[in-house]
């Protein structure tokens, strides 16, 4: 790879800049060169060199964006006008990499959506913004209103002939938003109920117009891309998927964080050199490799390398990248249980499984936790897991939802044994006393530890 060029495009220019968020900072260090260079291209030509980068949508599913793009119409008799939507609804639990990119740098996000205009000749463009981050809606409106003022917005863009605007749309606040399509139906005013597929959103999207839906991560690859080439992409990752990633870790390890690390970075590196190893006392027994929705991955994972499609051989998905520790002395039922309350409030209530499959899971994991559980409560839990599968529900919701409880049935099924037949939760037991060893109150009573990680 060229050494010139950068190796962490995302936020090479966030550590060393307070006012990273300004327009003057960001074109500084070569802000909306991407876009005027993609004013000089055909469309075909920005679409081609899209595919060839490999670029894979960021938000979870992992779907290459240049063959997702492919697929809107284009042409004089095209339908019109053509949509873009960023979707910034960032509520998968564990998940915080978006609101940093939008804080951070929201002009990225901007020139991103600038070359998608240009590329499928998109007029209008939409940030489908979660409700309560504030300071990412605040430092969005004033670099729209900065892209207005120096002629980036608006008619006649740079004097290209290209008219396009972007509009803020903050959510109203439910987890079923990220689905592409509840995204649209909210957006339209209606419920934020997933749509039936096909038609996708590519042909009949937003007012039954030819949408993209693409996560803030994946937007804000676009300028780089077309800036620096989809070779110089390709290589940046270490093996097949390309690219960087911005990757995350929480819960108890030492330095808790965001990093931008190459596409298939190993695990291990992640969470020992980058995160800064466990904290002292405690040791790793588990961990969800992409937020609140992938299964448990264990300490014999450790070495494989984080890319869509190493993990999922492992079983699990890379999701969003952010890493959810679970450590020795946080009870995984109490943890499943806190994912499953959180998932059965969100469904939309479309479909059964959904609906009336992850509030059963609640119940039958608060019996378990207060010490009350039957052995016949962990075969129910595992048939409500295969009722939930892929294939059996309206969207990936309820299917997301059960990856963490499946999983850790299958890898801490004696913790859950343990509950059943100590009539209590043996890591609350262990906690009777009051603090624990980092100082942090441990709520008493039946239900286990309460105590949020950190």
């Amino acid at each position: 790879m060229n050494q010139t060029l950068p190796h962490n495009p995302l936020t090479r220019f966030i550590t060393d800049n307070e006012n990273c968020w300004s327009i003057e900072q960001y074109q500084n260090h070569g802000g909306y060169q991407g876009f005027r260079k993609s004013l000089t291209q055909s469309q075909e030509q920005l679409l081609d060199t899209l595919k060839e980068s490999n670029l894979r949508g960021r938000g979870g599913a992992g779907f290459p964006t240049g063959l997702k793009w492919s697929f809107v119409p284009r042409g004089d008799d095209a339908p019109s006008p053509r949509y873009l939507i960023v979707n910034a609804d960032e509520m998968e639990p564990g998940t915080f990499k978006d609101r940093m990119l939008m804080e951070k740098t929201p002009h990225q996000i901007i020139e991103g959506l600038l070359i998608g205009a240009q590329t499928l000749g998109a007029s209008i463009g939409y940030v489908f913004l979660r409700g309560d981050y504030y300071l990412a809606e605040e430092r969005l409106t004033k670099a729209l209103q900065e892209c207005r003022d120096a002629n980036l917005l608006g008619k006649n863009i740079l004097g290209s002939g290209l008219d396009f605007d972007i509009h803020l749309h903050t959510s109203a606040g439910r987890y079923i938003c990220g689905e592409e399509t509840a995204l649209i139906n909210s957006m339209e005013g209606k419920r934020a109920n997933p749509r039936a597929k096909p038609p996708f959103p590519q042909v009949a999207g937003l007012w039954g117009k030819p949408t993209i839906v693409n996560n803030v991560e994946t937007f804000c690859n676009l300028p780089h891309i077309i800036n620096f080439g989809p070779i110089w992409f390709k290589e940046l990752g270490l093996n097949d998927d390309a690219g960087t990633k911005i990757f995350g870790v929480s819960g108890r390890v030492k330095r808790p964080g965001l990093w931008e690390l190459p596409m298939g970075t190993p695990i291990r590196e992640i969470i020992e050199q980058h995160a800064g190893g466990m904290c002292d006392g405690y040791t790793l027994k588990g961990f969800l490799p992409g937020g609140g929705s992938t299964d448990f991955l264990v300490t014999e994972h450790l070495d494989i390398p984080m890319d869509y499609d190493t993990i999922g051989k492992q079983g699990s998905r890379m999701g969003t990248g952010t890493i959810i520790i679970l450590d020795d002395r946080y009870c995984p039922v109490a943890m499943v249980l806190n994912l499953i309350k959180f998932f059965a409030q969100e469904s939309c209530g479309w479909c059964t499984p959904c609906r009336d499959g992850l509030p059963w899971a609640q119940v039958l994991l608060e019996k378990i936790e207060r010490g009350e559980g039957e052995p016949e409560d962990i075969t129910q839990l595992e048939e409500l897991c295969r009722f939930a599968a892929p294939g059996n529900t309206f969207c990936a919701l309820a299917p997301g939802a059960v990856e963490p409880l499946q999983s850790a049935l299958k890898y801490f099924r004696e913790d859950f044994e343990a509950h059943i037949s100590q009539a209590c939760c043996p890591f609350h037991d262990k906690k009777r006393q009051g603090i624990d060893e980092i100082g942090t109150p441990c709520i008493k009573g039946s239900g286990g530890d309460k105590y949020e990680q950190l």
